[in-house]
């Protein structure tokens, strides 16, 4: 069984230490280290109540690439669906499994539930409030695309409330100088909590987070031009016309003429016409699908922190800050 047990919920569970190393690593194994068979012998749980391409595949292949074996529930497997209770299914799972990586897209306390047992890694793919593991595997990719992640300037153009925004403002906001800056729809901006985290975060960091309700003056020198899905999976919206209200927020290609060098990612899966066009989707700007296949490369180093595998890097990831906590 894992003999240091670790659990990544939330951003907020690591350390800058261990975020910078885990994407650092993340970025190593895409560019071709081989990582061994750390997880020999062990078993991970693969349980999503919810579809999902890039992020179930992603931590299943990089499972059995570590040398793990796997056991995958669907959303009808568990007796959790009978009333059996968290606790009772934790502590049973826990016995098993050396890690479980779940997507609920509900509450994250049904994983913090599962962690309390202490004997099994629970790894969060994609709860209500936070994708932490794709803000993960967009530090992976920016960091491999231009060599560092200080400095950048990143573009949030949509839903604020969605939990991919959310994961981006907790892991964006810890690397030095790095602004970001969101337009979000009005009535569709960050939850207090969200921005105000990524404010202490970024005032600690010496960079910045700024939010806008509209689409005028946009900045120059962007590096990078991201969105993701207006209607996100397991989510709807009150609004009957709240299409209306994101249409002016579509990414399309008028956004790179004072940003000609911009790169473009989305967390996929994306709708063209919606949240972008075509165009930029698929045109030379997109580094989107390299995103997507990066998420399994960062899944592999998610999977051997929480077993308890400390291969860190040599020298430091750009920018890098020793842990608080």
């Amino acid at each position: 069984m894992n003999q240091q047990v670790r659990h990544l919920i939330s951003l907020d569970d690591l350390s800058d230490a261990d975020l910078f190393a885990i994407v650092r690593r993340g970025a190593e194994i895409t560019t071709g280290v081989d990582p061994g068979l750390p997880l020999r012998g062990s078993v991970v749980g693969i349980h999503f109540r919810k579809t999902s391409t890039r992020t179930r595949t992603a931590f299943s292949v990089g499972a059995l690439r570590l040398g793990a074996q796997i056991v995958s529930f669907g959303p009808d497997d568990l007796q959790t669906n009978t009333g059996e209770t968290l606790e009772d299914t934790g502590r049973v799972l826990s016995g098993m499994l050396d890690l479980l990586v779940a997507r609920t897209t509900e509450s994250p306390a049904e994983l913090r539930s599962y962690a309390g047992h202490q004997r099994m890694s629970v790894i969060n793919a994609m709860t209500a409030d936070e994708h932490p593991t794709q803000a993960i595997a967009d530090l992976t990719t920016m960091l491999l695309h231009f060599g560092r992640l200080a400095d950048l300037r990143v573009l949030y153009v949509g839903d604020g409330g969605c939990n991919t925004a959310a994961a981006l403002v907790r892991g964006l906001t810890r690397f030095p100088g790095l602004r970001l800056e969101l337009r979000t729809p009005p009535g569709y901006g960050l939850p207090d909590e969200v921005r105000q985290t990524g404010e202490r975060l970024a005032a600690r960091s010496g960079g910045a987070l700024v939010e806008r309700h509209d689409m005028a003056g946009l900045p120059d020198g962007v590096d990078v031009i991201y969105t993701a899905r207006w209607q996100t999976t397991g989510t709807t919206k009150q609004d009957p016309n709240w299409r209306a209200v994101f249409a002016p927020f579509q990414v399309g290609a008028e956004l790179w003429r004072h940003n000609p060098e911009a790169v473009f990612m989305h967390d996929l899966p994306a709708h063209r016409g919606e949240e972008v066009a075509a165009e930029v989707l698929d045109g030379p700007m997109s580094i989107a699908f390299e995103q997507a296949v990066n998420k399994m490369y960062s899944a592999m180093a998610v999977l051997e922190w929480c077993h308890g595998v400390d291969a860190r890097p040599s020298g430091q990831l750009a920018g890098a800050r020793p842990a608080h906590r």
